[in-house]
């Protein structure tokens, strides 16, 4: 009895550690020897055979899977074997129903240290090798690149990263104060993108009247609405805008613009006559009265011609058929149209180059420059000549442009002008040294002899001498000029 006393008291009095000295060299081979045991009384639980082995988490799960790949992602590297070891031997009653799967790392070799590394750090470390990263290669992303779809950035962060092309999330600024504080900060960095992008958001997520009520203190923001609006086509919400701002004026302006979204010709005709009651300025009333006169007559002259056309009793259209429509067209060209095909009409029609001159108040030289083109693609020399004649209170007449003779020269010249007229119009530019040129380059030789001869110019006269042919009128008209 006493001898088992004994035994007990040395038991409970005894250790199997050694207190710890300075002196103690060989103290790490002792841990490391502690951890040889420790890990060497595992290979009970665990088969040293990995082949045999199925490889599995500690949750039970196959090593590779994607869900074995968060879970030690997210746990940290630094947790105690300890604390594995209850999940291993729950776990541990599941390896026969497991797949096997194609990691070559086991619970074995992890413990063991047999790796494709030269030291085992963590299980995250190990993956690194396996095939875990082609599956899911977006879990070991560092965390701020995930910042690019954070929902915290302040609204002048916001609207530098939209300056720099990122992609941002507006729908976290709620409030109105939010949304007015990032409509500042995109007008103070100056980028008209920007500015719509953050504009489009205001408008998407606020009722009208308080965007409106907004803009109206910023005007630079008001600015590119209205252009994003009238670029759009987003006519009624542009309208409200306008007229929330009372200007009248454009108000009007944009539902005469409506007229070019309609194509039938009669139902452009009645917009236009409602158009001009509305609250034009004094200017544009009487340009929206003009456009729809100009339609009008139009209409009708195009009807008229249509009709000589298809019957053939025109010579003129037989020889020159027309290439287009005149409807819809600018005055000018309906003044030329009208030159062309109805010069010689009376005043008193509506298709009369006159009637068109009085009715819409064009003036002299536009007509002039018109007609004169309109006339010289025709050859009607004459006609040209009559254009540019004049008589004064006296019955004296004489030639008259109000573009220039140097501008008609060249129109005529243009329209293969015969010499014998182009010299008759070069006479008339006062210009000499303008005269001269034309002269020159149109190859209108009596023109040149005349100046020279004014001029008393007799070194440019023999000059001028070789460059026409010999034995011409115009080398013997240079030869008695110098003899004299």
């Amino acid at each position: 009895m006493s001898r088992v006393r004994a035994d007990e008291e040395e038991y409970w009095h005894s250790s199997k550690f050694r207190a710890f000295t300075f002196d103690d060299e060989d103290d790490e081979l002792s841990q490391l020897k502690e951890s040889k045991r420790a890990v060497n009384s595992l290979r009970d639980i665990v088969d040293d055979d990995d082949d045999d082995l199925e490889r599995v988490s500690w949750s039970g799960e196959p090593v590779g899977s994607i869900s074995w790949s968060i879970k030690e992602t997210a746990s940290g590297s630094t947790s105690s074997l300890d604390g594995r070891d209850s999940s291993l031997q729950k776990g541990s009653s599941s390896y026969a129903a497991l797949p096997k799967q194609a990691s070559s790392y086991s619970l074995s070799s992890l413990f063991k240290g047999r790796n494709k590394l030269s030291s085992f750090q963590s299980l995250s470390d190990a993956l690194t090798d396996t095939g875990v990263k082609n599956y899911a290669p977006e879990l070991r992303r560092p965390k701020a690149e995930y910042k690019d779809y954070s929902s915290d950035w302040s609204p002048k962060d916001t609207v530098r990263r939209m300056q720099r092309g990122k992609v941002c999330s507006l729908e976290r600024f709620r409030s109105l104060q939010d949304k007015l504080v990032l409509l500042d900060e995109a007008v103070a960095g100056h980028d008209g993108n920007v500015i719509t992008a953050v504009l489009i958001f205001l408008k998407r997520t606020l009722r009208r009247e308080i965007l409106f009520r907004e803009l109206e203190v910023r005007q630079v923001a008001l600015c590119h609405l209205i252009h994003f609006l009238r670029e759009t086509g987003e006519q009624k919400f542009l309208l409200d805008l306008l007229r929330f701002l009372d200007r009248t004026e454009e108000v009007a302006l944009s539902q005469y613009r409506e007229h070019l979204n309609i194509q039938d010709v009669e139902k452009r005709r009645e917009f236009l006559k409602g158009c001009i009651g509305l609250p034009f300025s004094a200017e544009d009333t009487s340009h929206v009265q003009d456009h729809y006169t100009l339609l009008e007559r139009q209409i009708i002259i195009e009807a008229n011609d249509r009709h000589l056309e298809t019957a053939g009793q025109s010579e003129l259209f037989r020889k020159y058929p027309r290439k287009a429509s005149i409807l819809n067209m600018p005055l000018v060209t309906t003044l030329f149209y009208s030159c062309f095909y109805h010069y010689t009409e009376a005043e008193g029609m509506f298709s009369s180059p006159t009637n068109l001159k009085k009715t819409f108040k064009i003036p002299d030289k536009q007509y002039v420059l018109t007609a004169l083109a309109a006339r010289a693609k025709l050859r009607a020399w004459g006609d040209v000549d009559a254009l540019l004649t004049t008589k004064n209170w006296l019955g004296y007449t004489k030639k008259k442009a109000p573009i220039g003779f140097h501008r008609v020269v060249e129109i005529l010249q243009r329209n293969n002008a015969p010499v014998q007229v182009l010299q008759e119009y070069v006479r008339l530019v006062e210009d000499v040294e303008t005269r001269l040129n034309l002269a020159t380059k149109y190859k209108c030789h009596d023109v040149v002899i005349e100046t020279y001869r004014d001029l008393k110019d007799r070194i440019q006269l023999t000059a001028y001498k070789c460059k026409v042919e010999r034995g011409s009128a115009e080398e013997e008209k240079i030869q008695s000029i110098l003899s004299n």
